[in-house]
């Protein structure tokens, strides 16, 4: 027999999609014969239903990195496109939806793409979208990287001490207010032009 174990408006990381959705409904399946479901699954709003097996519940994660500031939970979600039917967009990778990206732990403020925009090319936007979500956990490791080559000093090769120098680099342009300081220091991306 099968018992829920999610509930509907829970939020959930839907592994074989890659991306966090909630609940929008629970579906036991009945047989006769039998006093409780014979199976559940859980309609995510992402196209087919999913088993339990598939999904993974919103641990409570600890929201104060080691430095006490509360850390940045940027998650990717689905909505649903209000324009398009699915059948009309079969072509995209998730049908009748589209990837935005929350940054905000009210599940607002974020990242969102025009849908003419997205029916254009929805594979690029989709990799865009994993890619800005995935952003806070890219800065947090490039800093560990700097400054462990902070802390090891000339010990390392060359290459990792160019590559923790271009991340210092990209760091100030997105810490930095100023609109000229891409100009002030654009990293080199090729090891040549070093």
């Amino acid at each position: 027999m099968a018992k829920a174990v999610f509930h509907r408006h829970q939020r959930v990381y839907v592994e074989p999609v890659g991306t966090w959705a909630i609940i929008d409904k629970v579906n036991p399946v009945w047989a006769k014969g039998f006093e409780e479901p014979v199976r559940v699954t859980y309609d995510c709003g992402l196209g087919r239903e999913f088993r339990a097996e598939e999904l993974t519940a919103e641990s409570e994660v600890d929201l104060q990195s080691e430095d006490g500031a509360a850390s940045h939970q940027w998650r990717l979600m689905r909505a649903k496109n209000k324009w398009q039917t699915p059948e009309n967009c079969a072509h995209h990778p998730f049908p009748g939806t589209y990837p935005i990206v929350v940054t905000d732990p009210n599940d607002w403020g974020g990242w969102r793409v025009p849908g003419a925009e997205y029916d254009r090319d929805p594979a690029l936007i989709e990799m865009q979208a994993r890619l800005i979500a995935a952003a806070p956990r890219f800065m947090r490791l490039a800093k560990d990287l700097t400054d462990y080559v902070k802390s090891e000093g000339d010990d390392l090769p060359d290459a990792m001490i160019r590559m923790a120098k271009r991340f210092d680099q990209l760091r100030k342009i997105v810490e930095t207010q100023a609109s000229d300081a891409y100009a002030k220091t654009a990293p080199q991306d090729s090891d040549s032009a070093e």
